[in-house]
């Protein structure tokens, strides 16, 4: 835990630091939005039966007029409860008759219909082509369309563990370049795919890599700053993520093609690719897994670029292995994954965090996955929260250093649960107020995400960061997934999911209370340091 006393030596929060932050943010800026991809590129728009008489291009080039048209259609294609164009079936035979009924459709059922056996015609209003419309995953084959969800989600669950554990094993600048390359190559190959399952498996090899892309760009923030200035990097990096969440809003308006849109946030990523390599790897990593020559190098280069003169004199290897002996002894064994849960304070810790970071994604994604409570307007309402968590991130990292992480994050996970049954209360007819406390809602659980991830990455410790926070972010995973599954309970209460929501945001907010106060406090290097200073912690807080 003495690395820190290096990086003053180093220059403590400077140039260097500032040049690593500014691309990290830039690189979860242009990543971030992937994961709402789906929101525009699988966006279903209204649709009905194709109808020979009425969708024909011959018919059409006779020049049959609009109100021809509307007529083929009364009569071609049944209406449902709310008097408008079924969107699955049609008539089996064209019924003339109804074009003398004034209004009088008590009978219509006992009409015979079938599928929309010739396809369906799509409103291109609002998108030109999504993979909803290239594929027809609508009617039968609407639930395809959550496979493409699950398909980057399992990709995300896998990955977040599998990229986690070779992250602490190989680096995590190398893992990270990897990683972007992978899924630059196969979101690319993806927005081309002629087939739905070829393009579900790239997005699931995309999914693979998302995880271990951000949570390194975390890593590499918050290993190379000062603890005092961890809180701040984590903000920013999740203020970052919304402003991406705006660009996604913003382009999808402009770019209405799925193809265009997913190749246009996709293609940069090489650039990003190219310029990783003059990202330093972790010097704290390189130093705990037992290579202090390369870490000094790199607290050397950052040191120069901080504007240190003669840094060479003050940090030697005898510095370093002075300063981090410690550390260094137990760096000489490998610890292995079980060693997370092998020790009581940091198996508690782990099951404590994974659970809190669970219950947070679980309502937090079942408010931004389910816009059509808001309306129709998916481009403002997507834009509108990426808005609202920039000031509430500000507000929580505030909290963060003036009320400390666990009281910071109680508060927030008991409004975010207030919120949300006050939502579910409040009757569908009152759409302003429900925007208004959706919005509140998603600000506080974007607060509580961001206080979640710096608690937990200042209660793991250095040596096995990158597993550990690999295995909580599978948990959070879980949650996201489950959040949309959810959904189904409306079949006894349209009230149960939303109460559900709230109940895991109460039950997170009390389970923050048995975790340690991290703030100020220097990032634990090695398990020892976890079980050393636990009760310490406990004590301070």
């Amino acid at each position: 835990m003495a690395f820190h006393h290096l990086l003053e030596q180093a220059g403590g929060m400077g140039r260097f630091q500032s040049l690593q932050i500014a691309f990290h943010c830039i690189s979860i800026l242009m990543v971030y939005p992937h994961i709402l991809l789906e929101n525009f590129t699988a966006a279903v728009p209204d649709h009905r039966c194709w109808v020979h008489s009425l969708d024909n291009d011959t018919v059409s080039a006779n020049g049959t007029g609009i109100h021809r048209q509307d007529i083929l259609l009364r009569i071609s294609i049944p209406l449902d409860s709310n008097l408008r164009p079924e969107k699955c079936r049609r008539f089996l035979h064209t019924q003339w008759q109804l074009l003398h009924r004034n209004g009088t459709f008590s009978n219509m059922s006992d009409l015979d219909t079938e599928p929309c056996v010739d396809g369906w015609v799509y409103d291109r209003s609002s998108f030109s082509s999504t993979i909803v419309t290239k594929w027809d995953l609508v009617c039968e084959s609407q639930s395809l369309k959550s496979m493409v969800q699950f398909s980057f989600m399992a990709g995300m669950l896998l990955g977040s563990i599998i990229y986690g554990h070779l992250s602490d094993r190989f680096g995590r600048k190398l893992i990270f370049k990897w990683c972007l390359l992978q899924f630059t190559i196969a979101d690319i190959c993806a927005s081309v795919s002629p087939t739905l399952l070829i393009y579900c498996l790239l997005r699931f090899w995309a999914g693979l890599c998302i995880s271990s892309i951000l949570t390194n760009n975390v890593l590499l923030i918050i290993e190379w700053i000062m603890p005092r200035f961890q809180a701040m990097g984590m903000t920013v990096t999740i203020c970052f993520a919304s402003v991406g969440q705006m660009l996604l809003g913003g382009l999808a308006f402009v770019i209405r093609d799925w193809h265009l849109l997913q190749l246009v946030l996709t293609a940069p990523l090489f650039v990003l690719f190219l310029a990783s390599r003059w990202l330093a790897e972790s010097a704290r990593w390189l130093i705990i897994t037992n290579k202090p020559e390369r870490g000094l190098k790199e607290l050397r280069k950052a040191a120069h670029k901080n504007g240190i003169k003669n840094a060479g004199d003050s940090l030697t290897m005898e510095v370093l292995r002075s300063t981090m002996q410690e550390e260094l002894e137990a760096a000489e064994i490998q610890p292995p994954v079980c060693d997370l849960f092998r020790t009581p304070n940091m198996r508690k810790r782990i099951f404590l965090l994974s659970f809190v970071r669970f219950a947070i994604l679980v309502p937090f994604y079942g408010l931004i996955l389910h816009l059509q409570y808001l309306g129709s307007n998916i481009f403002l309402f997507q834009a509108l929260f990426g808005i609202v968590t920039l000031p509430a991130n500000y507000v929580a990292l505030l909290a963060l250093n003036h009320l400390g992480r666990r009281v910071t994050q109680m508060l927030f996970m008991f409004l975010l649960g207030i919120f949300i049954l006050a939502v579910t209360s409040v009757p569908p007819e009152m759409q302003t107020l429900r925007v208004a406390l959706s919005t509140l809602g998603v600000g506080f659980s974007s607060a509580s995400v961001m206080c979640s991830c710096t608690h937990g990455n200042e209660l793991i410790p250095t040596v096995i960061r990158a597993t550990a926070t690999g295995i909580i972010t599978i948990a959070g995973n879980i949650g996201a997934a489950l959040a949309p599954l959810l959904m189904i309970l409306t079949v006894y209460s349209p009230h149960l999911p939303w109460i559900t929501y709230a109940v895991f945001s109460i039950l997170a907010c009390l389970l923050v209370f048995f975790l340690p106060e991290t703030r100020n406090q220097p990032l634990p290097d090695s398990i020892q340091d976890v079980e050393k200073d636990d009760f310490r912690l406990i004590q301070g807080s």
